[in-house]
């Protein structure tokens, strides 16, 4: 079986570890393991027979959901199969640019629409371990810019005031937030607020890892009335199945589960950056998401191997990220429990010399 580009691939990693799926410890999707709210599943019991019927294609009632949310006028929302949905429509804008310039470790997919659309990238690599990031602008060529913020994989914030300047200088601007919801308001740096103010801005967020619903594919993107239009003319019809919508509205209304969420993620990752550190081989870095990257002399791809195999854990490899390769790993925060889970298996590995 091919070893995955994403996380969370569990037939993968039950083929490895010799197991059924059930018993894999997921450590390798940056998914809330507080959730799904139990409001979610209400009422995706309550609107079951839902899936009777066609959806309005305009997904009017999720649309103003996620305005009033925002404080935005509806028409600077449009609801998607999951964020990856309008990162290809995104990625057809891009292509008709001279140039893009990409944050770099980026997450995959990033890359998968970029080829789709022979989009010619310039690879701008942002330093894991100190946070340092450019890009210069060259003012004889239209170009683009993606970036994720908090960034994947490394966990890193850029402020606002870092990616304002930008909006002046290039032509379109891709932000993907996917990870914000996890910073308390006090602290988050989303452009979202400034989005009416710039045409060529789109914001790209994901109601997948923090409210825990990866399988329902649900996102949306905040950009200009006049470029989500075209991109609602261009799209398959019904991108979104009944049910998600329903959850998607029920989960942004769970105030209680999203105060629960900022409560929890806080100490329970610093206590498992902590313990990471008194392990000699790793060094985790700063994070301020629900996943840790950690910086391994053991190699990534051998260290995921022993515990799959041992110890029925799976962790994510960064092989996919050609700038960090076999010196990283990744791992979601996870409950206590799970989380301690690992840290002792790690020292473990860490004890048998012969493992490493």
């Amino acid at each position: 079986m091919t070893r995955p580009n994403h996380g969370g691939n569990l037939n993968w990693a039950a083929s490895i570890a010799n197991c059924p799926t059930s018993l894999i410890l997921d450590f390798s999707a940056s998914i809330n393991p507080l959730g799904p709210p139990l409001s979610v599943i209400q009422a995706i019991q309550d609107h079951i027979y839902s899936v009777k019927a066609y959806p309005d294609p305009a997904y009017p009632e999720l649309t103003k959901a996620l305005a009033r949310w925002h404080q935005l006028p509806p028409e600077y929302i449009l609801p998607g199969n999951g964020s990856a949905e309008l990162l290809t429509w995104a990625a057809w804008e891009l292509s008709h640019l001279d140039l893009t310039h990409i944050m770099t470790p980026a997450f995959s997919d990033y890359l998968r629409a970029a080829k789709t659309f022979n989009i010619k990238l310039n690879a701008c690599p942002l330093d894991v371990k100190t946070g340092k990031w450019k890009v210069e602008a060259n003012p004889a060529l239209t170009q683009g810019l993606i970036l994720n913020n908090p960034h994947n994989p490394s966990g890193r914030l850029l402020q606002r005031e870092q990616i304002l300047p930008y909006l002046e200088a290039f032509a379109l601007v891709v932000v993907d937030e996917a990870f914000m919801d996890f910073l308390p308001s006090s602290e988050e740096q989303s452009l979202i607020n400034v989005v009416t103010d710039y045409p060529n801005l789109v914001i790209l967020r994901s109601l997948t890892k923090f409210y825990s619903l990866p399988g329902l594919r649900i996102g949306y993107a905040i950009a200009h009335p006049d470029r989500l239009r075209r991109w609602q003319l261009w799209r398959d019809p019904w991108p979104i199945n009944t049910l998600a919508v329903h959850a998607a509205m029920a989960a942004i209304e769970d105030k209680i589960f999203a105060q629960k969420t900022l409560l929890w993620l806080k100490p329970t990752r610093e206590e498992v950056f902590s313990s990471l550190q008194t392990l000699t081989p790793f060094y985790p870095l700063p994070s301020c998401a629900n996943f840790l990257l950690v910086h391994t002399s053991i190699p990534g791809s051998s260290l995921q191997e022993i515990l799959l195999k041992e110890y029925q854990i799976l962790i994510r490899d960064c092989l996919s990220f050609p700038e960090l390769g076999e010196n990283y790993f990744r791992i979601a925060i996870l409950s206590k429990e799970n989380n301690q889970k690992l840290l002792t298996a790690l020292t473990q590995v860490v004890a048998d010399d012969r493992r490493i």
